[in-house]
């Protein structure tokens, strides 16, 4: 994990990542083993920038396909929050495929431990408490979206870059540069264009109790949402110590259980299990529509945390929240396109700010990374 370079969002690969051992051969140095190790750097180099693209488009492209079919959900007479809150975590078993896929060749219940079992145990818990807080995090979220207008929603889930930037700093060493806070300030304000844009429309009708209550959720939730982030950081650093993509995949998936299991628990003890039928056949666009919605939700919410967790273990959580922030007013263009929403200038200029808190963040990465590059190049030959 990245995040001790002094770049803010860790930028390169780490230096035991792609350190040679030269040194310690009991081969004579030569000329061809120096020249060998710029490209074995090379290599996993550009693995890692593979690895970052990857998993922005599993974050952007899942998240926006998410909120776009959450809103599509309650439009179409859904009504229920811990069905939506269930259907944000309950997609976890079609991740068994991808963990397949990118199984690791080693035995994967290893450790660097000296106690095992001390360890496995250690992982359990942080499985289950962290499954806990994400789906009291996924109900807040569901109460934010039915309370509020999506604007407001919006803008306020936009905060969770200043928490991060706190939890961040409390408790994964972050720095800071110029360019990343510039990043954050554009980010954040882009969002907060499209609240002030629509959000002059008042409440739209709910009582100011409501409106108070899923400001104060929505807010909450996006306080918890960062500090899972750096708590899921933590772990990987800390207690966890494999880097491989499976234990990524090993994450999301016990930690999605345990909330899918929590999530159906309130369902039932709420009494929402109740009205769904009646739900599904009131549904605007018919029964299998429902079916499919909720189906396909959850996929997308899946997709969406693989990237998350993968930009957290490659890079930092800090990164990942802005990646997600980024999505935020990428949301409205999809908006015009299957809800026919207004384009209006604010929401152009708040798309256009976005990017360029991005290519700021950017930037910042591929300075950092060509730091990174020299050194590691130096170093090899040198040794």
């Amino acid at each position: 994990m990245a995040g001790d370079d002094g770049s803010g969002g860790g930028g390169g690969i780490r230096e035991d990542e792609v350190h040679v051992q030269i040194a310690g051969s009991s081969k004579p140095e030569t000329s061809s083993t120096i020249e060998t190790a710029p490209q074995n750097f090379h290599t996993k180099h550009w693995h890692w920038w593979l690895m970052v693209a990857l998993n922005i488009f599993f974050l952007v492209a899942g998240q926006t396909a998410s909120t776009l079919l959450g809103r599509f959900y309650y439009n179409q007479g859904g009504n229920s929050k811990w069905m939506s809150t269930f259907v944000q975590t309950a997609g976890f078993p079609v991740l068994f495929v991808a963990l397949y896929l990118f199984r690791s060749k080693s035995p994967s219940t290893q450790t660097t431990t000296s106690n095992p079992e001390t360890s496995v145990t250690k992982i359990t818990l942080i499985y289950i408490a962290l499954g806990l807080i994400i789906a009291a995090d996924d109900l807040m979220y569901s109460y934010g979206l039915l309370y509020l207008p999506v604007s407001t929603y919006s803008l306020i889930c936009a905060s969770q870059l200043a928490f991060n930037a706190v939890f961040s700093y409390a408790l994964n060493a972050q720095k800071f540069t110029a360019l990343i806070f510039n990043s954050v300030i554009l980010l954040t304000f882009s969002a907060a264009l499209l609240g002030v844009d629509e959000d002059s429309q008042g409440t739209n009708g709910l009582s100011r109790g409501k409106y108070i209550l899923g400001f104060t959720l929505t807010v909450g939730a996006s306080a918890t949402y960062s500090l899972i982030l750096s708590l899921m950081q933590v772990a990987f650093e800390k207690v966890i110590k494999k880097e491989t993509f499976s234990v990524v995949l090993n994450m999301q998936i016990y930690t999605a259980l345990v909330a899918t299991i929590a999530s159906l628990i309130g369902l039932f003890a709420s009494g929402e299990w109740e009205t769904l039928e009646g739900e599904m056949h009131a549904f605007s666009s018919g029964r299998l529509s429902y079916v499919m919605t909720l189906l396909w939700t959850a996929v997308s919410w899946q997709i969406a945390s693989v990237g998350v967790v993968g930009l957290i273990f490659v890079v930092s959580s800090l990164f990942s929240n802005v990646i997600s922030t980024l999505a935020l007013p990428i949301i409205p263009v999809f908006a015009v396109i299957f809800f026919h929403d207004k384009m209006d200038g604010v929401k152009i200029i708040a798309m256009l700010m976005a990017i360029w808190g991005f290519v700021s963040y950017g930037y910042q990465l591929y300075i950092s990374d060509k730091k990174a590059t020299k050194t590691s190049v130096s170093v090899e030959e040198n040794s």
